[in-house]
């Protein structure tokens, strides 16, 4: 998927917005899509991004996270802890499909379908420079950063 022009896509943002990706033109992307808000792998990757949102702000970069939980949960999620950035809306799973981030998963030992913890980067033109898929949470943030820094 590298080198591809992300096809554009319109979803639902925290604080009433609505995000739409031919609008972040002109400034490098990161996009992490995560399986819930509120649970400790999810909490700790979006507080690793938060607590670096200025250093990518300086290397000219946005940060949206992408979950299908509902606007409301994010807003909820976004306000406990601190997020500077926007959280997009995702329930009926349309981007995570064209991402190709919906997976089965085991979780507590039964089979269910979910989000894989994938991360995207996208340079000035929305053009896919890098992708991350089944990251761990803890350091990715920081491993992001720097790529973007170097792109």
């Amino acid at each position: 998927m590298p080198g591809k022009i992300i096809d554009d896509f319109v979803l639902p943002a925290t604080g009433g917005t609505t995000f739409k990706l031919s609008d972040a033109r002109g400034k490098s992307l990161v996009i992490y899509f995560y399986p819930k808000d509120n649970t400790p792998g999810c909490t700790a990757e979006s507080q690793q991004f938060r607590d670096l949102y200025p250093d990518f702000r300086q290397a000219g970069c946005e940060v949206v996270g992408i979950s299908r939980d509902s606007i409301k949960s994010h807003e909820n999620f976004k306000a406990r802890f601190t997020l500077p950035f926007s959280l997009l809306s995702d329930e009926e799973e349309t981007v995570c499909e064209q991402f190709g981030v919906i997976k089965q998963k085991i979780l507590y030992g039964k089979q269910v379908r979910g989000i894989e913890r994938s991360t995207f980067a996208l340079d000035r033109n929305g053009v896919l420079r890098r992708e991350w898929r089944g990251v761990k949470a803890d350091g990715h943030a920081l491993e992001v950063l720097q790529f973007i820094q170097n792109l």
